[in-house]
């Protein structure tokens, strides 16, 4: 039997300003190792999806943008669009909302746990589940580039 797994939930900090702070420098080296640019306003935006620690739309973040002084639409949706592409957030298709990649850097699906009370999210990386996906479509003939998986339930605190 597997070893069960750490609560996905849980946070060591209340603030979480430490996962922001590493957040923000692993999107800053993977950004150079990429040779590519990590502007402010990428750097804005990925600190307000890791300040929610829950997914947050665009709309949400362009209100939070906007109290910077920052109001462009097109700037929140290239930012985000760059962050998803540098393997920074996920998309949860579900919610129309992102959420700060635990992983990035390192090639993974995404699968997530999602509370439908309080919206709180735990991603997790669970090579079976990856596995089973990638057995069951070939024996379809199916050959699948990415996936997916969106759970929805009650986190501890809301069950």
């Amino acid at each position: 039997m597997p070893e069960p797994l750490p609560n996905p939930f849980s946070c060591p900090e209340p603030h979480h300003q430490s996962c922001i702070d590493e957040a923000l420098a692993s999107a800053e080296a993977l950004c150079q190792r990429q040779r590519q640019r990590f502007t402010s306003i990428r750097r804005r935006v990925l600190e307000l999806v890791w300040q929610q620690h829950k997914p947050v739309g665009a709309y949400e973040l362009l209100e939070l943008l906007q109290q910077d002084g920052r109001t462009a639409p097109p700037t929140v949706y290239r930012a985000l669009d760059f962050l998803q592409q540098m393997g920074l957030v996920h998309r949860i298709a579900s919610l129309n909302a992102y959420i700060g990649c635990a992983h990035p850097g390192e090639p993974h699906d995404g699968q997530f746990l999602i509370c439908e009370s309080c919206r709180s999210l735990a991603e997790l990386d669970v090579p079976a589940i990856t596995s089973a996906i990638a057995q069951s479509a070939a024996s379809s003939g199916f050959t699948p580039r990415r996936h997916t998986v969106e759970i929805m339930g009650l986190c501890p605190r809301c069950r």
